[in-house]
């Protein structure tokens, strides 16, 4: 189950960026929401899609104003700067006692106790899908297989990456960019992912997106694109370095295969953070994927490559029709 927790909390992160501008711009929700018009006053639950006591989540499905819509809660990381505040203000009720031993419930100010949440409205099937706990297969894809299978399967499907050209075109979240490289061969963009909350550094992750359209993922790579892989790797580091004072031996760089969004990009990721989809069976890092491509321009062509799969994604069905799994 490691490998679908991976994936699901993974992929929360991933679509809560694409779904913010996807969803948000065709939701009739006012820009400037106070609490008094909070979208979820009016929200009716229907089912728990998947909970997690120790990612301290949890996926609801529901309507909003009768339409489909899946609500995200996240409890925010406690962080250093707020301890001394929340230990001489937060109220304590003794739960139980035993010689040395104490526990307590401690409820902090309101301002200290934050939830994240990530409303999506209009919610689609295949958000619903997402984000309900799965079976998760580990699927092994050699070149052959990606041409036959994933590469067709891919170009049938209308994967809408707009919310990627929102923010190249500086339509959406702009005032997020931490760093621009606007060449249009090995330029990109570096800003948070939305995961991150920007409070700490304990758990820094920022995704950077390539402003070339042609590249949808490892797959694409030959040895003609490390320059841009090379760029972004050194502008990269150097950009966290100077914002965020994090060296580049404390980062992790990383792509995703599969990954969510068919949109070449790179994820950063402080390396003490156990970050969701970091796992062997998905994540490729950045510095071996250069040296894979120094040694042979073809390698991401011809070679097989793991992934994990859940058990309703439509993928997964084309490798069984073919006798893959």
């Amino acid at each position: 189950m490691a490998a679908s927790q991976e994936r699901d909390s993974s992929e929360l992160e991933r679509e809560a960026k694409r779904l913010k501008t996807d969803s948000c711009d065709s939701c009739d929700f006012p820009k400037n929401e106070s609490a008094r018009e909070s979208p979820i006053s009016g929200f009716e639950t229907r089912r728990i899609l998947r909970d997690s006591a120790r990612e301290k989540n949890i996926f609801v499905h529901g309507k909003i104003d009768d339409q489909e819509a899946v609500v995200i809660l996240e409890k925010t990381p406690i962080r250093q700067d707020t301890l001394p505040e929340m230990f001489k203000t937060s109220t304590l009720r003794l739960e139980m006692r035993n010689d040395i031993y104490s526990t307590y419930n401690l409820q902090p100010p309101s301002h200290l106790n934050e939830i994240k949440t990530t409303v999506i409205c209009p919610a689609t099937e295949k958000h619903v899908k997402k984000y309900l706990r799965q079976e998760t297969f580990l699927i092994e894809e050699s070149g052959d297989d990606y041409r036959n299978i994933t590469l067709p399967y891919i170009s049938s499907k209308s994967f809408s990456v707009q919310w990627v050209h929102n923010i190249l075109e500086k339509r959406a979240e702009a005032d997020r960019i931490v760093f621009e490289d606007p060449d249009a061969h090995v330029g990109f963009v570096l800003l948070p992912d939305f995961k991150w909350d920007q409070k700490q550094l304990d758990d820094l992750y920022l995704i950077a997106i390539v402003h070339r359209r042609d590249l949808k993922s490892l797959r694409s790579l030959t040895s003609e694109d490390l320059p841009l892989l090379r760029n972004i790797r050194e502008k990269g580091q150097e950009a966290i370095q100077e914002r965020y004072g994090v060296p580049a031996c404390k980062l992790r760089a990383f792509l995703h295969y599969q990954p969510s969004y068919y949109h070449l990009h790179v994820h950063f990721t402080s390396l003490d953070y156990e970050a969701p989809g970091c796992g062997v069976e998905r994540a490729h890092l950045l510095s071996d994927v250069i040296q894979n491509l120094e040694a042979d321009s073809a390698y991401y062509w011809s070679r097989s490559l793991s992934f994990p799969l859940r058990a309703d994604d439509a993928l997964l069905l084309k490798f069984r029709e073919a006798g893959k799994l």
